[in-house]
């Protein structure tokens, strides 16, 4: 499926700012709101890419943005933004690919599964979103986007009231056709992305659930 979608940076910065002010406004006594920033890896699939076209199996970087907001002490949702690049392993054609994409997800506060210490937490995070893939140099033109489902698991630190960091692990699953590798294939991709990032959750509206249990 191929489309000129074209997500502006401007666009997503104003959702954001809006999600942020009017959960923030509404729940400014508790802890329920918090901006999160990761930076990491990436590995796509190798079923994504036409014959004779391979990626290095890990890659830099991934970037992920987002606001999460806790509605419930075990439940919330989640808006974020994730960009990855990846490129070709040696003695294959040269590309590079820069993958975006948006995600709304629903979060899951699992952290009474973990009894060794108070200042970690455990949060489950799945939801819909779309991708957006765009080649780089030759292959320019062969952009391509598509629906996806994106489940992933964080391990956080608490690290003061207003601050923990943490460890994600997300499968990103493309919802992808195959495509015609001569008018629309080289050098792109259609197909899923595993990420590892590090980040930092920061607290917008309190210290409740910012820095652990």
């Amino acid at each position: 499926m191929i489309s000129n979608f074209n997500l502006k940076p401007q666009v997503l910065l104003t959702v954001m700012a809006l999600f942020c002010a009017v959960f923030g406004w509404a729940q400014s006594d508790t802890s329920t709101v918090k901006a999160q920033f990761a930076l990491g890896v990436n590995s796509p699939s190798q079923a994504g890419f036409v014959s004779d076209f391979e990626s290095e199996a890990i890659n830099f970087p991934s970037i992920n943005l987002g606001l999460q907001y806790m509605f419930k002490p075990k439940f919330g949702a989640k808006l974020d933004f994730g960009y990855n690049r990846f490129s070709n392993v040696e003695n294959t054609p040269e590309f590079k690919v820069n993958y975006s994409r948006i995600n709304a997800q629903l979060v899951f506060d699992a952290s009474e599964m973990l009894s060794f210490s108070k200042h970690t937490g455990l949060f489950l995070h799945v939801g819909p979103g779309y991708s957006m893939v765009k080649p780089l140099g030759n292959y320019g033109e062969n952009k391509t986007s598509f629906l996806n489902a994106l489940g992933g698991l964080e391990l956080h630190y608490g690290v003061s009231d207003a601050l923990s960091v943490y460890l994600d692990g997300s499968y990103i699953f493309g919802f992808t056709d195959d495509f015609n590798p001569v008018s629309n294939g080289f050098g792109s991709f259609n197909g899923n992305v595993l990420t590892i990032t590090f980040g930092a959750s920061i607290s917008l509206s309190g210290c409740y659930y910012c820095g652990g249990r």
